[in-house]
This record gives C-alpha cells, sequence and structure tokens, in this order.
C-alpha cells in the first residue's frame, strides 16, 4: 500500500547568481516526504542542502517546478500566507539554537505562540509541558547562558513543537554539540517522528544519519538522490 505524501517536489529549480556567473543550487529535484518519516539530507557544503531546506519551510521561492505540501502550491503563497504556513505547518530547529537570551527555557519555548497572538500566561502550560517531553522541566525558568549546548538544543526542539507542526526542519542540530549529546538530540527527533511528525535533517554526519533516518537524500551538485527505507545505503 503506498504511502500518503505530505510534501512533494517536482522538477524543483533555484539559481543565485555569484558575480557574473550563475550557480545552480537545485537542479529539477524530484521529491516526496511522507508523514512520520525522519529523512536526512546530506552531501558536501556547497551542494544545495540549505537551499532545499529554506524552499521546504517557505523561506524561499523556487524559480521552477512545483513544492505541495498536503496538496497545496507553498510556491504561490503570498509573503502573508508564507508567513502563516511557517507559523502552523513548520517547526524549525537550527544549529545555533537560535534562543533569545533575556527570556527563560519556558517563554523561549512560548515565542511562536506570541508571533500568533497568544500571551505568555496561556502558552505557559504548553512550553511546560513540551520542556517535560525533552526532559527540561527542573530547567523551565533558566535562561540560556545558564543551560549547556545540548540543553539548548533541547529547549530548541520542544519551540519547534509549540505549534504542533506537521513538519519539524533541523539544519545541522547536533553541528554545535560533543557526539554523545548530539546522539541524545537525534533519539528525541526519532522520538518525534514516531509521534507521527515528519522530520527533515540537514547534516554532515552520514553515520547519524544511518543510525536514526528512515531515508537519506544525498545532494551533489543540485542534484538528488534517494535510498529507501530498508536498504540504508546512499547512491552518489
Amino acid at each position: 500500500m503506498a504511502k500518503p505524501t505530505m510534501l512533494e517536489l517536482s522538477r524543483v529549480t533555484k539559481e543565485y547568481r555569484v558575480g557574473d556567473q550563475t550557480v545552480r543550487a537545485l537542479d529539477e529535484v524530484d521529491l516526496c516526504l511522507h508523514p512520520g518519516e525522519f529523512t536526512s539530507i546530506i552531501g558536501p557544503s556547497g551542494s544545495g542542502k540549505s537551499t532545499l531546506l529554506h524552499l521546504l519551510g517557505a523561506l524561499d521561492r523556487p524559480d521552477a517546478g512545483s513544492i505541495q505540501f498536503e496538496g497545496e502550491e507553498i510556491g504561490a503563497l503570498n509573503e502573508e500566507q508564507q508567513a502563516e504556513f511557517r507559523r502552523h505547518k513548520v517547526g524549525f530547529v537550527f544549529q545555533f539554537f537560535n534562543l533569545l537570551p533575556t527570556l527563560s527555557a519556558w517563554e523561549n519555548v512560548a515565542v511562536p505562540k506570541l508571533l500568533d497572538g497568544i500571551g505568555l500566561r496561556k502558552a505557559k502550560p504548553r512550553a511546560l509541558e513540551l520542556l517535560d517531553r525533552v526532559g527540561l522541566t527542573e530547567r523551565a525558568e533558566h535562561r540560556p547562558a545558564e543551560l549547556s549546548g545540548g540543553q539548548m538544543q533541547r529547549v530548541a526542539v520542544a519551540r519547534a513543537l509549540i505549534m504542533d507542526p506537521p513538519l519539524i526542519l533541523a539544519d545541522e542540530p547536533t553541528g554545535n554539540l560533543d557526539s554523545k549529546t548530539g546522539t541524545t538530540i537525534l533519539d528525541l527527533l526519532a522520538e518525534i517522528c514516531g509521534s507521527g511528525n515528519s522530520v527533515v535533517m540537514v547534516t554532515h554526519d552520514m553515520n547519524a544519519a544511518m543510525a536514526h533516518c528512515d531515508r537519506m537524500v544525498t545532494l551533489l551538485d543540485g542534484r538528488l538522490s534517494v535510498s529507501d527505507e530498508t536498504e540504508r545505503t546512499v547512491n552518489v
């Protein structure tokens, strides 16, 4: 039985001007993402990984091709619609955490609710629930400067979940962490997939991708190849 499709890319192309040259960051990429799936995007620097992640999260638009999320063409959304899509459909986890230094852990988790017009007091119970889920109940009142790198990344994961988005995009989420802490974060992301969310992760760490992800997507010079769930191999 075929899996349902959450996000489908068809012949997606993205180009940039660098000086007098045109660089094709993505070259007619085709990709289907399914609910509850942990997908990693691997490849060398400059291969198009971050560009692909930005397009998936409606942070940028393709120059050609189609990107459909649950049947809706997101490449055609206007700026206001894109912002609405990002708030409610996508949670972002970044390499450098992007936490606000003057806010406590639970307040950082609750920030997306503020952007949606919901006050901190109303958002606090859900924020505390998510901090408990990532194992940080006792750190809820601590500011980022009082947290370790792994704890800050767990706060960032909780923040990505506060709007209950079906899709989590993680850009090198273990890049600033030691291997043990990084494994803890990857285990957490895999657990999130087990709850029905989909996670797409950009990483340079092939071993981490092979150990934790259902599929690996390889980008090289803007072109893509996909392994299946059972082989756990990558064809470049």
